[in-house]
């Protein structure tokens, strides 16, 4: 018989500890957004496209509560960031993809599925991406503003700009040219378009502008469940055009940060910014990872 270890039953009550409630909260509204993901697919196989993509964005307004919530009741754990990701890749890689398959896709057969599965893996590699390279030191400080391509859940929203131009009654497109826009989308995500994230406005309101922001974010939701896919529309449209204009300022403060880098070493030869589409070379002495911003 094997004796008595105190220390053994110590372990143990660490090990089953119990959780506190404020760590499951975040994980609960991600799993509402995956069932929201897989309710469009199903929905999107029985003919309710306006359902399907509602629960999109219905799971897109989940994917950036969760984040925001952990935060505030500091519920944040790498459980939390993996089953993210994993909602990430179901709600803005495969359900969009189905959807746009479903919709028109599947007119140009074989054609079709082949643009809605590179839509579907574009969006679990630029989510791998992300998650790989989070936490890169080589990053500059600047570069904290900008996402590296477009992020997933931006890219389902405006992938499905054709969509919401037929349910406005706008005649739908060739299936080509629908196949096409599904392959740019996939092509922006992967890229390394530098794309502005908003990450450092501040999230503190003025007293005196209390009451103006109440009104307006009520505006904007009777607008968005009002008129849904002209809002849908006109967001995507904006967000597609304001593209240039955040690469154009990733690039503006990389050639600062570079004059700044020389004049503090007038010895050094100052360094071009490499282009945000071109490949980055690894150093043989780290890492395989590529280099990245967040």
């Amino acid at each position: 018989m094997m004796p008595f270890d105190p220390k053994s039953m110590e372990m143990r009550r660490r090990r089953f500890r119990p959780i506190p409630v404020r760590m499951l909260v975040p994980n609960v509204i991600t799993l509402l957004a995956i069932c929201a993901g897989l309710t469009a697919i199903r929905l999107s196989t029985e003919g309710h496209m306006e359902l399907a993509v509602a629960a999109i964005v219905f799971a897109a307004v989940l994917d950036g509560i969760d984040g925001r919530v952990a935060r505030m009741i500091k519920g944040q754990s790498k459980f939390g960031a993996e089953l993210d990701s994993l909602a990430d890749f179901v709600n803005f890689g495969v359900a969009p993809g189905l959807i746009l398959y479903f919709w028109q896709l599947h007119e140009l057969g074989n054609g079709g599925w082949i643009a809605a599965m590179v839509f579907a893996i574009s969006g679990g590699l630029r989510l791998a991406r992300f998650n790989a390279t989070m936490d890169d030191p080589n990053k500059p400080p600047f570069a904290v503003n900008y996402f590296t391509g477009v992020p997933a859940p931006a890219g389902a929203i405006i992938a499905l700009l054709p969509v919401y131009l037929g349910f406005l009654g706008v005649p739908k497109p060739p299936a080509t040219l629908t196949a096409l826009y599904t392959l740019l989308i996939a092509f922006l995500m992967v890229s390394r378009l530098p794309v502005f994230s908003g990450k450092t406005i501040r999230m503190r309101v003025p007293p005196e502008m209390v009451l103006p922001v109440f009104v307006s974010v009520i505006f904007f939701i009777a607008l968005l469940v009002g008129y849904p896919w002209h809002i849908l529309s006109a967001g995507s449209v904006l967000y597609l055009l304001s593209l240039p204009a955040g690469w154009k300022s990733y690039r503006d403060q990389a050639r600062a940060a570079a004059a700044a880098s020389a004049a503090a070493a007038p010895g050094a030869a100052p360094s071009a910014p490499a282009p945000p589409f071109a490949p980055a070379i690894p150093d043989a002495s780290e890492d395989d990872r590529p280099e990245r911003l967040h």
